[in-house]
C-alpha cells in the first residue's frame, strides 16, 4: 500500500516563500514521475510542477516558471517544492502525486494560503 504525506503548506504573506514536502512509504519505488498538483476553490486540479525519471526533466505550468523549483530525492521516496515570490492566487491545497508502473497515487494534501491577512481567531461570547 503506497501513502503519501504532505508537509510544509501554511500561511505566508504575498512574496514570501514556502517548502513543501512529501514522502512516499511503502516498499522500494520504482518511479515513472513525481512531483505537484495544485487545487483552488471553484477550480480543477492543475499540474505545478513534476520530475520524469526518463530523460531526467522536471516540467512546470507556465504560472510558476522562475518563481518555484521541484527536486526529487528518490532515496527517500521524496519530491519538494520550493516556491518563491508567492502569490495570492498561488493558494490552494497542494497535492504530491506518485506514478508507478502499477499506477498513480494522490496525497490527502497540504494547504497554502497566500494573504496579507491572519488567519484570524475566533471569539465566542457566551452567557
Amino acid at each position: 500500500q503506497v501513502q503519501l504525506v504532505e508537509s510544509g503548506g501554511g500561511l505566508v504573506q504575498p512574496g514570501g516563500s514556502l517548502r513543501l514536502s512529501c514522502t512516499a512509504s511503502g516498499n522500494r519505488f520504482k518511479i515513472n514521475a513525481m512531483g505537484w498538483y495544485r487545487q483552488a476553490p471553484g477550480k480543477q486540479r492543475e499540474l505545478v510542477a513534476t520530475t520524469i525519471t526518463s530523460g531526467g526533466v522536471a516540467d512546470y505550468a507556465d504560472s510558476v516558471k522562475g518563481r518555484f523549483t521541484v527536486s526529487r530525492d528518490d532515496a527517500k521516496n521524496s519530491v519538494y517544492l520550493q516556491m518563491n515570490s508567492l502569490k495570492p492566487e498561488d493558494t490552494a491545497v497542494y497535492y504530491c502525486r506518485l506514478v508507478l508502473p502499477t499506477g498513480s497515487f494522490f496525497g490527502r494534501g497540504t494547504q497554502v494560503t497566500v494573504s496579507s491577512w491572519g488567519q484570524g481567531t475566533q471569539v465566542t461570547v457566551s452567557s
